[in-house]
């Protein structure tokens, strides 16, 4: 993913990726300058830090960031909740934006599910990643049942009991996201990042399927967020708000 964003991020105007962080030097600077660490990063030589890693180190690229008034873009999922706080309270000293998912498809599609899911009796998300993803499930489909949610609640519809009685095999049903909303994760080789949600009531059904077939689709939402992210406090959740 980090390749992808310095190759990418690169030819869009006004961007310039000037600083790759890993403990291994990248295989490709694309015009970058490699560090093992951020610490060892001249703060005054970037305006926003990008964030793809795992949840540990989002923390210290949070205190980082703090520390040096730098914003920061972050794309890491599965934080915990006190890794969640840690990064909270950085944006009390610095711009944070933090999505499940930076693709523009994938925002809307969460945003045509909710608009849809007060007219359906029951809602259903199937997500499916490669094989390589640690967590399960995705944190796309957890916002998304989360906004689900909301809508319904809004509008007053409830969800009817779990009709199933008996499982043959537990988890048949996938995670309980609350209110009845399911999660069903798939990985595999060969995918990269797709989600279904499916609809149901009487005599009909609506499918929402949103594909990500290659990591390019994340650059232009981590691009919406670097330009609206600064050095100010606060903290942002999702980039929906920058897709009008």
């Amino acid at each position: 993913m980090g390749q992808s964003l310095a190759e990418n991020l690169n030819l869009l105007d006004g961007i310039v990726v000037s600083t790759l962080v890993d403990v291994h030097e990248p295989p490709h600077l694309f015009g970058a300058t490699a560090y093992a660490s951020l610490d060892e990063v001249p703060p005054e030589q970037i305006d926003v830090v990008v964030d793809f890693s795992q949840p540990a180190s989002v923390v210290s690229s949070a205190q980082w960031c703090a520390s040096h008034r730098v914003g920061l873009v972050i794309g890491t999922t599965g934080l915990d909740a006190a890794q969640r706080a840690a990064v909270e309270r950085a944006a009390a000293s610095t711009g944070v934006i933090m999505a499940s998912n930076f693709s523009i498809g994938a925002v809307l599609s969460e945003r045509f599910a909710a608009m849809a899911a007060p007219y359906f009796e029951r809602v259903e998300i199937i997500e499916l990643h490669h094989d390589r993803k640690v967590d399960a499930p995705s944190g796309t489909s957890i916002a998304t049942a989360q906004r689900i949610r909301a809508a319904r609640a809004a509008a007053g519809r409830l969800t009817p009991p779990e009709p199933t009685q008996r499982f043959t095999l537990e988890g048949a049903r996938g995670a309980d996201a609350g209110d009845g909303i399911q999660i069903h994760s798939v990985r595999l080789p060969g995918l990269v990042a797709h989600q279904e949600v499916m609809l149901g009531g009487p005599g009909e059904g609506l499918t929402i399927r949103h594909d990500s077939y290659d990591r390019i689709s994340f650059v232009q939402g981590v691009a919406l967020a670097i330009r609206n992210v600064d050095a100010s406090c606060g903290f942002i959740w999702g980039i929906d708000d920058f897709i009008p």
